[in-house]
């Protein structure tokens, strides 16, 4: 009878154990955001195949092809935008969101670029990062500067805004919120409108990653991927 309860005693304690510790490595990945285990690696695991597919044009219906058509650009459509259009009703909205993020922002193109760069390398989003490479290029970031996003806030050679901009990337990312010294910070340099832009953009960068991580949609022809000096 006392072996039996001694034994019921140390099970309640291994379950208790396993538990707290379920709990605490839930808690501690709940404030990670996209930022997840698969940082500091060498390679982030990603999917070797599609889970859904880009569409084809011979596959677009009359919807698709009012949607698409005006996205082609050299005679094609960018494979996260043939992607989406898999669900038409959502690419209806979320297209004309998007957009707004890529042209009409209140941000500097230079500095919604750091924005979109440093979510996507959080996130491990390289489809991102390789379009947004491009892009970023054009808007006056050098190959220095992309790959320094990827070091953080804290890398040398930042001025005091630029990793201000970052570290807001860092603090939305891992804990859905920027504290008042970040915030005040910004506000030095941004006016309402523009902060609004800064959150928004960090929010819309981690929802296409989550989506285009997830799907599985490739790197198109010509893009690059992560810096190779990670």
């Amino acid at each position: 009878m006392e072996r039996s309860s001694t034994r019921r005693s140390l099970e309640r304690r291994y379950l208790m154990r396993r538990v707290l510790l379920i709990l605490i490595v839930g808690f501690s990945l709940s404030l990670t955001g996209c930022a997840t285990v698969n940082r500091g690696r060498d390679e982030a695991v990603r999917l070797k195949e599609p889970r859904i597919q880009p569409l084809a044009e011979s596959q677009w219906d009359a919807q698709q092809q009012k949607m698409l058509t005006p996205l082609k650009r050299d005679g094609r459509v960018i494979n996260v935008w043939t992607t989406i259009a898999n669900n038409p009703k959502l690419a209806a909205k979320w297209l004309p969101f998007a957009f707004y993020f890529l042209t009409e922002s209140t941000l500097p193109r230079r500095e919604r670029e750091m924005l979109m760069l440093r979510s996507a390398w959080l996130c491990q989003c390289e489809y991102i990062f390789g379009q947004h490479t491009l892009l970023g290029k054009s808007a006056g970031l050098s190959d220095e500067e992309i790959t320094r996003i990827t070091k953080g806030s804290k890398a040398p050679g930042w001025n005091p805004s630029d990793a201000t901009l970052l570290q807001a990337v860092d603090e939305l990312h891992a804990d859905a919120f920027i504290p008042d010294a970040t915030w005040n910070a910004l506000a030095q340099r941004y006016n309402q409108q523009q902060l609004m832009d800064v959150v928004t953009t960090v929010g819309q960068y981690t929802l296409l990653s989550m989506f285009l991580n997830s799907s599985g949609v490739r790197l198109d022809e010509g893009v690059p991927g992560f810096p190779k000096d990670k």
